[in-house]
């Protein structure tokens, strides 16, 4: 997609009325009752007012109870997360309510879906798999003057195989110690072939390579960024959702200091 394709989305959403979720009153909620309320796909179950986004499914991945796995003991904290493509930002939405201390970044390529606001949620229409925009993003959210990188990386974006490796190529580097990079439907590229663009490693045979501690070769990971996955890389954690297509995968990152 072109410059001028982009900007004009992003002036479209500029200008598009949003519902200010500042404004809802969500407490004690569970994470997949947010989820829901906000029609996320990430839940167990899709609210019938929120099921023609999501092609018309009862059910969503189910992937809540992963996420509260690993990331409730962040509850509390002030942290930092990085959203890869956000669509209608109901996840966004849903996170910024469950994480009170919560800044929240999400890229997308077009926000004219894109229906939430608040505060504590800042949106960028971007390419993700563009190297010079994601560049600008971080001196955008002065990136540099982050004590730390971010605590929570997801990447929820277009599932194509060389978006993937492009978005953990130039982000893996930029989450923090002890933080968690989160790939949902990761095995996309292995189920559809229209989504297995480029002749490189899968992310589950990169997962492999990981946990053998086995380097590797790849046109789009470069080996700096190997070494970091090889070396800083504490756990990796694979489920599989409410579906046989619906995977997630957490890499948890070694604290270092």
């Amino acid at each position: 997609m072109n410059f001028f394709s982009i900007f004009k989305r992003n002036f479209i959403y500029l200008f598009k009325k949003k519902i200010n979720i500042d404004e809802i009153n969500l407490t004690n909620n569970s994470l997949d009752e947010l989820f829901y309320y906000f029609g996320s796909d990430k839940a167990n179950k899709i609210s019938p007012k929120h099921q023609a986004t999501h092609h018309n499914n009862k059910f969503g991945h189910g992937f809540t109870k992963f996420y509260e796995n690993h990331l409730n003991k962040l509850k509390e904290k002030k942290i930092r997360i990085l959203e890869i493509g956000s669509l209608k930002g109901a996840s966004a939405a849903a996170f910024a309510k469950y994480f009170p201390q919560a800044e929240i970044y999400c890229i997308d390529i077009n926000l004219r879906n894109f229906v939430y606001s608040s505060d504590k949620i800042k949106v960028f229409g971007m390419n993700s798999s563009n190297p010079k925009m994601m560049k600008n993003f971080l001196t955008k959210i002065k990136f540099s003057q982050f004590k730390k990188g971010f605590d929570v990386i997801i990447d929820d974006g277009s599932h194509i195989l060389s978006d993937q490796l492009k978005a953990l190529n130039f982000f893996y580097r930029n989450l923090s110690e002890s933080g968690f990079y989160i790939i949902e439907d990761y095995k996309f590229p292995n189920y559809f072939k229209h989504l297995n663009d480029v002749n490189d490693f899968t992310i589950n045979e990169i997962i492999n390579k990981i946990n053998k501690k086995e380097t590797f070769n790849s046109m789009l990971v470069n080996n700096e960024v190997i070494k970091d996955l090889l070396n800083s890389t504490k756990k990796i954690y694979q489920y599989r959702g409410n579906s046989s297509e619906s995977d997630i995968v957490f890499f948890e990152k070694k604290t270092i200091s």
